[in-house]
């Protein structure tokens, strides 16, 4: 939603259906398929991650790859504190992100459909 959000404001047109179609597109993001490539390597194998994250830091450098690891962590601390609790999307985000979250299947994930 940050990202839309953050697109419509400096006039930069994102494809979020980059997150869910195998890293094929960058998404109007610099290096974006490096970037999905490492936040899902990050649930696989240390081998991948590891592979992933070098590919990053020679595409976006040492000072990018720390604020992307940086928000890689958050993002992963912050989700699962909010699944575990049981933390609901709040009404405003849920209507803001409406559109996409239906676009992108994410309200068919096993968490966004309670089933989690």
């Amino acid at each position: 939603m940050l990202l839309r959000e953050s697109g419509r404001h400096t006039g930069d047109d994102y494809d979020l259906t980059a997150i869910v179609e195998d890293g094929a597109a960058s998404g109007g993001v610099a290096a974006g398929q490096a970037l999905v490539r490492y936040a899902d390597a990050f649930y696989e194998d240390g081998d991948a991650f590891a592979a992933a994250r070098d590919r990053l830091h020679e595409e976006i450098g040492a000072e990018a790859l720390v604020d992307a690891a940086g928000v890689l962590a958050i993002f992963n601390a912050v989700v699962r504190i909010a699944d575990a609790t049981g933390i609901p999307l709040e009404e405003q985000k849920a209507r803001m992100s409406a559109d996409f979250r239906g676009a992108l299947g994410i309200d068919d994930y096993p968490a966004a459909a309670g089933k989690v």
